[in-house]
């Protein structure tokens, strides 16, 4: 039998929240991501909002990358311990989320659902280097998506 699931999550904010999902929202990608993904037990999570500068400047240091990007995780590389299991962080570049969802025609808060699910999946240890790990990584963020009145962000809209 699966544990409960439970989820403390730290949200900080490095930019105006004009158009920034509410905590609650955060809360609900997490918990179906950590959901479809079959976790159970308790998890602790940080999440930060960035702006366009932050997002360059942790693409930058960490990636080695000279442009903001939507979505970056860092997960926690800690041994066990008692209590919650620390995942790790993520940052959302909110300038790059509106910009992109509004290139795909998806509002903010389906996009913000899909890269919070998409960014808790990567501190799981789930990748998208090649095909099949992608493909897998893609059902769980639909399912997820779904869970969350949202569509799949993977089909193509026909005009």
């Amino acid at each position: 039998m699966r544990s409960r699931l439970a989820l403390d999550l730290t949200l900080s904010y490095g930019c105006p929240r004009r158009g920034v999902p509410a905590r609650a929202s955060f809360q609900a990608s997490a918990l179906a991501a950590l959901t479809c993904a079959g976790q159970g037990g308790r998890f602790e999570l940080s999440l930060r909002v960035v702006d366009s500068d932050e997002g360059l400047a942790l693409n930058r240091d960490f990636r080695g990358k000279a442009y903001a990007t939507n979505v970056l995780s860092f997960p926690a590389d800690l041994p066990p311990r008692r209590g919650p299991r620390l995942l790790g962080d993520i940052a959302l570049c909110a300038p790059v989320i509106a910009r992109e969802a509004a290139e795909h025609g998806k509002s903010t808060s389906a996009h913000y659902a899909h890269l919070s699910i998409h960014g808790v999946l990567h501190l799981l240890g789930y990748d998208h280097q090649d095909e099949q790990s992608a493909n897998t990584m893609e059902a769980i963020e639909i399912q997820a998506l779904a869970a969350l009145g949202h569509t799949n962000p993977y089909e193509l809209s026909t005009p």
